[in-house]
């Protein structure tokens, strides 16, 4: 008993020490982005346009930790519409330096700024006039010195408690370029098409399909005038496939559709005399042609119902530009 009793204090004792070194690291490295942030000037905007001038890709680099990060800023970059690519500096020195363009620029991560591996590729740069940015520690540094401009990231102590391991100052890099990559976003009006089209695989590229991407139009949408017989409605169901279909009136507005429950609550002798107009239900559901496919799928399992037109805000109103089926988002990955 008295053995079991020791464990558990001394386990809960442990799992105490680790919680508080958890928030002893996490509130260091926040209160450096804190002064990170504070410490933006001209100097962040200066960077910014570089990199937005750049004609061809902007080739980020660095080694060891830096590397690791800079491979991360490199893949935000090229994700949010700034073509960029990582290379690393050990193999530039042996033959990459040849995927280095005068139409590219260099961001070069390094906390010393004397790191040597970098050294071919900083008098690449300079030979060949390639814009060359740093992100160092230190202003006096090679690195800062040689670029034609660098950022600098403020000296803070580093989480590790033995000020060795790369902590603060790798978190403080990683959250500076994506400030870099954010801003180029801004300042190239990127959007969210945009984005989708980068990002077509995986839950990120079908959240942003939007309900023009995948509906029915043209010829393919089940449509009748209004005023016609239930005869030629139920003709246009069976041809269309869609187990419904729209009824358009002056102008060409949507203003009813008949299902085939509308079909099974008007069976009679008379039904395919009837006009279409008697048995329509009336203001169906519509979703924009710009909303998300997401959209369309939440307002049908609101419903509930399997189906909506599609309309066009910049025409007339409810005007149908297309028709979209709930089998049509499935197929897509929407859910």
């Amino acid at each position: 008993m008295s053995l079991r009793g020791t464990s558990t204090r001394q386990t809960t004792g442990q799992a105490g020490d680790d919680i508080a070194s958890a928030r002893r690291v996490l509130r260091m490295e926040a209160e450096a982005l804190q002064g990170l942030a504070d410490s933006l000037d001209e100097s962040f905007t200066k960077a910014v346009e570089i990199l937005a001038a750049v004609r061809g890709r902007v080739i980020v680099s660095g080694i060891g930790k830096s590397g690791h990060v800079a491979r991360k800023i490199a893949a935000t970059m090229a994700s949010t519409g700034t073509p960029a690519q990582y290379v690393h500096p050990n193999e530039a020195s042996h033959g990459d330096l040849g995927m280095i363009t005068q139409q590219d620029a260099v961001l070069c991560l390094s906390n010393s700024g004397e790191s040597r591996e970098l050294t071919d590729m900083i008098s690449h740069a300079r030979r060949f006039r390639i814009p060359l940015i740093g992100m160092v520690r230190r202003s006096g540094s090679t690195l800062a010195q040689e670029a034609d401009h660098y950022l600098l990231v403020p000296e803070y102590p580093e989480a590790c408690p033995l000020g060795l391991a790369p902590t603060t100052s790798t978190t403080m890099m990683l959250a500076l370029g994506d400030a870099l990559a954010i801003a180029l976003l801004e300042r190239r009006g990127f959007t969210s098409d945009d984005f989708r089209v980068l990002h077509p695989g995986g839950r990120l590229g079908t959240s942003l399909i939007r309900v023009s991407d995948i509906m029915h139009g043209g010829e393919e949408m089940p449509l009748i005038h209004s005023g016609a017989a239930m005869g030629e409605a139920i003709l246009t169901m069976t041809a269309k496939k869609f187990g419904c279909v729209g009824v358009t009136g002056a102008g060409g507005a949507l203003i009813g559709i008949v299902t085939d429950g509308d079909l099974r609550r008007a069976m009679g002798d008379d039904l395919l005399q009837r006009p279409v107009d008697e048995v329509m239900t009336r203001n169906p559901l519509v979703i924009r042609q710009r909303a998300l496919a997401v959209e369309a799928i939440n307002l049908m399992n609101s419903k509930p119902c399997t189906c909506l037109f599609v309309v066009d805000d910049s025409a007339a109103p409810r005007t149908p530009v297309g028709f979209l089926e709930i089998h049509d988002c499935l197929r897509a990955g929407v859910s």
